[in-house]
């Protein structure tokens, strides 16, 4: 009911609400989410190498790096906000963060941005960073939206509401610039970096492993064929649809996942 409501917006315009327990009503920004936002250049300039988007939803930034040319692939578990996606040109797969993802212990940056730490239906954070850490190659970092200095880190019920439906109570995580540290700390991780950007606040974080030993500078390891490697896995798993074929968010074939190459670097990928 989550992924419909969001979706409902996302197609619909329909007027969907976050709803608190105590009875406060917020709307779901997803005009936020489907444009650039002041403080994503930032973030976007943090990224480096192969970049993984978790909970890319329609794929601004996803589409961004891309365009950038940097070798990057976003994942979400709305199929609709996929669809959207890819018709921006975002690489993007049908997945849930939880389960396979290609690249696996190979990525070089993972985002979690517009508060997308809070995702995964866990009321502990640290169950999403120990497993996005995992998805990082050696040396290999999170970038994570943040709340800002003085708040505190805690998990709240929501639910999405509309004028057709309500869904169920989730729990949903907040975590503060303050309680990055010890966030990270639990995961066997240290926050490297913070910035603040358009009253928006990120953290970097990376997993205490030695990093990888690149022949050259790191803007130069971050453009070899390594990171490329990344992004021709997931396209040989999952190959490009068109996107023309998805009706109401929804693929015509048995498959949903789709995965689209709009960039020079993904370009090659589709050679035989």
């Amino acid at each position: 009911m989550i992924g419909e409501l969001f979706e409902e917006e996302l197609y619909d315009s329909a007027r969907v609400e976050i709803e608190h327990l105590d009875d406060r009503r917020r709307p779901l920004p997803v005009q936020d989410w489907l444009a650039s936002r002041p403080g994503d250049t930032g973030l976007l300039d943090h990224c480096q190498g192969a970049t993984l988007d978790v909970g890319s939803g329609p794929g601004r930034l996803t589409a961004a790096l891309a365009h950038r040319g940097t070798p990057v692939l976003g994942i979400d578990a709305a199929p609709r906000a996929v669809a959207l996606a890819i018709a921006a040109g975002a690489p993007t797969l049908c997945r849930d963060v939880f389960g396979r993802v290609p690249g696996a212990g190979r990525w070089r940056t993972i985002l979690l941005a517009d508060g997308n730490i809070g995702i995964g239906g866990d009321p502990d954070p640290a169950a999403l960073l120990r497993r996005v850490l995992r998805l990082l190659g050696p040396g290999g970092q999170v970038l994570t939206e943040v709340d800002p200095p003085g708040t505190s880190s805690r998990t709240e019920s929501l639910r999405l509401r509309s004028a057709r439906a309500i869904g169920d109570w989730f729990p949903w995580a907040h975590v503060s610039t303050d309680g990055a540290d010890a966030l990270a700390a639990s995961c066997d991780a240290a926050v490297t970096e913070r910035w603040e950007e358009a009253d928006r606040w990120f953290v970097a974080l990376r997993g205490r492993q030695p990093a990888p030993h690149f022949p050259g500078n790191v803007m130069e390891a971050n453009r070899t064929p390594h990171a490329e490697s990344v992004i021709n896995d997931a396209h040989n798993e999952v190959p490009p649809i068109d996107t023309r074929n998805w009706v109401d968010g929804r693929s015509s074939g048995s498959d949903r996942r789709a995965l689209q190459a709009p960039t020079p670097w993904a370009n090659r990928l589709r050679a035989p």
